[in-house]
């Protein structure tokens, strides 16, 4: 039960808000009291929560430690005799899980094993995480995400997000009152449209959001119950779906123009009135002709970013900068071919300019580094087939027009071929060994997710090239083993980037997000590979350090962001890096029990 008083506080402490609220913590195991801002009538919002007892404590989440539960915890709390009398140690717990999880029959089902247990017990599921990250992170993302959210209507249980229909339209703030917790700060919102590479999924790309805000806590350590996934639903255009009896869904075509846009202007204001200013809201698998022009739209007025362009193009240009110290060139040197020119490889091609601005090259000369290929072919100034907006025409070249991605490769000579659009093998054998013959040291990135969507595969790479490439996917490959040698594939996954971002944005709660900050992260993350890492192969760090690449990240935005006023925390931590560290979730169990004290004895 909740009790709710309102109280008048002057203006000069909202402030305090941002400050407060990084001590507190919502947690239904114990009774607190906490301030939440209520942004519809300016005032402070005093709230008790009551300690829960009995089943109750298992049945929540947050509270629930399963057999790690004390004795006289489990006495306390009025549970005792409700589970095995063994105490098990977290890391037993996590051990048991793993021999289930490792002895089940497929990808799916472990998936569905892992979204259980975060459901029962939210802190055990990230232990297990935590501590086990390389294993865990493609069943809980790509490319088992992809599967999951395919099935999304069969194994749906539990809800982990809002739904927030074309039908809710005028009601958007009321469905976002609905859900239990007031201090969020992360949002990651997707409409469906354009999932991973399987295209249009509608309601099922709920799987998405999810996914995402699960690595957020997992990868850089923002608490869980700051985070909010959402699902726009306007109607899908996928016709399976609209006759499959189990898609949870609209049964509608897609809502689209004035209606679709008042309807997302609606949930931006929403969020804002609901959540604050300072609320992340991070656009996730929106199709291309939305996704740029409502980055573009709400950048200036919003705390947002949108991963597919800005977090991809931001890993993908940390590679290449590792990249140059495998190569020896400067980056105003090579050759960039994007293989694709959707919302990834712009967003690249955008970042790698920005990158060559640093070394003093102009954004002009910049641009002639770069060329994309899309569905006609390489794009190309007056194109007879056409298909060039906006975007594209920053990198249409005068160049005789070409339409095989062979014939292209031939002609341009790459150094770097960066294949972004989720059309599967593409990078044939005689492409392959083209790049070989071009280069010494040919850098090849297969980025588009699920593995089955990679232009190619590591082994594929490697051995076309007689093991001369710098590859990345992705997804993840399994190491490959040619001419005696182990070759160890670096996963070019957005995990690098977005976690990161967003522990810098909840922590110090950053306004804005300029362009600026993607290159930094880009910078940062490319610092973290050890000439170690670099003779194995690697061009990102090992997976298992991405908590600390996280927390450097995040120190590094925070730093660009104190200096160009875009942190709302005041002051500025002494020392960034121990205060954002400080307020990293970690997956250990609370010390659960009431105060107790003895008082003096009677004479």
């Amino acid at each position: 039960m909740l009790v709710k008083t309102h109280l008048q506080l002057h203006p000069y402490l909202s402030w305090l808000l941002f400050q407060r609220t990084m001590k507190l913590s919502i947690s239904s195991n114990r009774e607190r009291l906490f301030l939440n801002w209520n942004h519809n009538n300016g005032n402070y919002t005093m709230t008790t929560r009551r300690f829960l007892t009995g089943y109750d404590v298992l049945l929540d989440r947050r509270a629930n430690k399963g057999t790690a539960f004390s004795i006289e915890e489990r006495q306390t709390y009025r549970i005792h005799g409700l589970l095995p009398p063994t105490v098990a140690t977290p890391d037993l717990q996590v051990e048991r899980f793993m021999d289930n999880l490792r002895q089940m029959p497929d990808d799916l089902s472990r998936y569905i094993s892992l979204a259980a247990l975060q459901d029962r017990n939210e802190k055990l599921f990230y232990r297990v995480a935590m501590q086990h990250t390389q294993e865990i992170m493609p069943l809980v993302y790509t490319p088992t995400v992809g599967l999951a959210c395919q099935k999304y209507g069969l194994i749906f249980s539990k809800p982990k997000g809002l739904f927030i229909s074309i039908h809710d339209k005028g009601h958007i703030y009321d469905v976002l009152s609905n859900w239990p917790i007031m201090d969020v700060r992360a949002i990651v919102v997707t409409d469906g449209e354009r999932i991973l590479g399987l295209g249009d999924l509608g309601c099922n790309g709920m799987g998405i959001p999810v996914g995402k805000l699960s690595l957020y806590t997992a990868l850089a350590g923002v608490a869980p119950e700051y985070c909010l996934p959402i699902t726009l639903d306007v109607g899908t255009n996928n016709q399976s779906f609209l006759n499959d009896k189990y898609y949870l869904g609209l049964r509608q075509k897609r809502v689209t123009g004035k209606e679709y846009d008042d309807f997302i202007d609606e949930f931006m204001q929403a969020v804002v009135k609901r959540y604050g200013q300072q609320c992340l809201i991070q656009f996730e698998d929106f199709a291309n002709h939305n996704a740029f022009r409502l980055l573009e739209k709400y950048r200036e007025q919003y705390c947002t970013f949108n991963d597919d362009i800005q977090g991809t193009a931001s890993v993908a240009v940390a590679g290449i900068l590792t990249s140059l110290r495998l190569t020896g060139r400067k980056l105003a040197d090579n050759t960039f071919l994007f293989y694709g020119a959707g919302e990834a490889s712009i967003g690249m091609s955008d970042l790698l300019v920005v990158a060559m601005e640093r070394e003093g090259v102009s954004v002009e000369d910049a641009r002639k580094k770069v060329f994309l290929v899309d569905s006609k072919g390489l794009v190309v100034k007056n194109r007879p087939t056409g298909g060039l907006n906006e975007e594209k025409k920053r990198y249409a070249h005068e160049h005789e027009c070409i339409v095989k991605l062979a014939d292209i490769v031939k002609a341009i000579k790459p150094s770097f071929l960066i294949g972004a659009a989720g059309q599967g093998p593409a990078f044939t054998r005689e492409i392959l060994e083209d790049m070989a013959s071009f280069n010494k040291q040919p850098v090849i990135f297969a980025l588009s997710n699920p593995t089955s969507k990679a232009e190619c595969t590591a082994q594929e790479a490697y051995e076309a090239t007689k093991g001369q490439a710098v590859f990345a996917s992705g997804s993840p490959f399994p190491n490959v083993e040619y001419n005696g040698k182990t070759y160890i594939p670096g996963q070019g996954n957005n995990s690098y980037i977005f976690p990161g971002v967003g522990l810098a944005i909840v922590t110090c709660g950053i306004r804005h997000i300029p362009e600026e900050l993607f290159y930094i992260s880009a910078k940062t993350l490319s610092e973290q590979v050890t000439d170690e890492d670099l003779a194995s192969g690697l061009v990102y760090p090992p997976i298992e350090k991405i908590r600390l690449v996280s927390r450097k990240i995040a120190v590094a935005l925070a730093e660009y962001s104190y200096e160009h006023k875009l942190a709302a925390l005041y002051p500025k931590p002494q020392d960034l890096e121990k205060f954002i560290d400080e307020n990293q979730y970690k997956a250990e169990y609370d010390d659960i029990l009431p105060p107790r004290w003895d008082w003096p004895k009677k004479n």
